[in-house]
């Protein structure tokens, strides 16, 4: 048996999406288990409006966390396998046969990591797509920790490891891969499970969202190497290959060129493939996502550099379970 598990909250403009993809399986779900925050928009009604067409069982926990709302689902799941998607996305049709397929053929793998990709609906979302969202071909499978946007598990492997970490707001998908991986063994990827998400449609909301996903890797003690490069790089090394120019030759500020080309080359890299999945191809759309592509990246590098230290403040105040140990 397999079930299909979600988290929603006000998701009243979007959920359709979702829903209708499910409906359009090549391999039905045998249940599909929703958890609602608290919704006061409407998703509620719609979500029941598919009672009728799908094997929809739904529960309302008020307040929770989206690792909350996970766990509450796994625990009313009755399947033996479990996929987890979002609401605002839609799943290639077929998604659930693409992403249980290895965890049916193979008794002993625990865990299957999908893809995703980006369904822009503007230029700028375009730009935001490529400089965010790596393509398939540069996915390291063996090391791939997937979002909770498309990842199918065992369910008790799940349990075993206790499900979703509930002091974490976000990356909380990022810890629960880590620790399902170290107890069950390496993941399976299979880039064909694809879902499609609209990325965030401003640079307010991209800032916001970086933010609090570097709040959360602070939370939560990950990548500390990654970041700590990334104040080097801003506050040592780009204000000293100034001073070296100024000191030594302005030859020497040849280099932030050099920077310049390996910071957007992965963006620019990514941005064909993009743009042929966009609604609107003109040269002013590429004209836009070229000049937008290194103001969205420097965008991300701040949001990071000022939410890391806010997670790591509330990791020193709140002294959270470490979740490295598994039992």
């Amino acid at each position: 048996m397999i079930s299909l598990i979600a988290t929603v909250l006000n998701e009243g403009d979007n959920i359709r999406h979702l829903f209708d993809s499910i409906k359009a399986q090549t391999r039905p779900p045998d249940e599909i288990v929703i958890v609602d925050g608290g919704s006061s928009d409407g998703t509620l009604a719609i979500v029941q409006g598919y009672a009728e067409e799908l094997p929809l069982r739904l529960f309302v926990q008020a307040g929770c966390n989206i690792s909350q709302g996970r766990n509450r689902a796994i625990a009313e799941a009755q399947g033996e396998i479990i996929a987890v998607t979002d609401a605002g996305l839609r799943l290639s049709e077929d998604w659930l046969e693409k992403i249980t397929a290895p965890l049916l053929a193979a008794p002993k793998l625990t865990a299957v990591g999908g893809f995703f990709l980006a369904d822009p609906q503007s230029a700028f979302e375009v730009a935001l797509g490529a400089t965010t969202l790596p393509l398939a071909r540069e996915i390291d499978g063996a090391a791939f920790l997937p979002s909770s946007r498309s990842i199918a598990f065992r369910k008790a492997a799940a349990e075993a490891i206790g499900g979703y970490p509930e002091w974490l707001d976000f990356c909380e998908d990022l810890v629960f891969d880590l620790r399902l991986r170290e107890r069950g063994g390496p993941f399976a990827f299979t880039p064909e499970a694809v879902v499609y998400f609209r990325p965030r449609r401003s640079l307010r909301e991209f800032f916001r969202q970086y933010y609090l996903y570097a709040r959360g890797d602070g939370k939560a003690n990950l990548w500390f190497k990654r970041h700590l490069i990334r104040y080097l790089t801003y506050f040592a090394l780009t204000p000293g290959i100034f001073i070296a120019g100024a000191l030594i030759h302005p030859a020497l500020w040849l280099m932030y060129l050099v920077g310049a080309a390996a910071y957007l080359y992965q963006p620019c890299r990514r941005l064909p493939a993009l743009m042929r999945r966009a609604s609107a191809r003109a040269w002013p759309v590429w004209l836009i996502c070229i000049v937008m592509i290194p103001l969205i990246r420097f965008t991300g590098d701040v949001a990071k550099m000022i939410g890391y230290p806010v997670g790591w403040r509330w990791r020193l105040a709140q002294r959270p379970p470490d979740w490295r140990r598994v039992e």
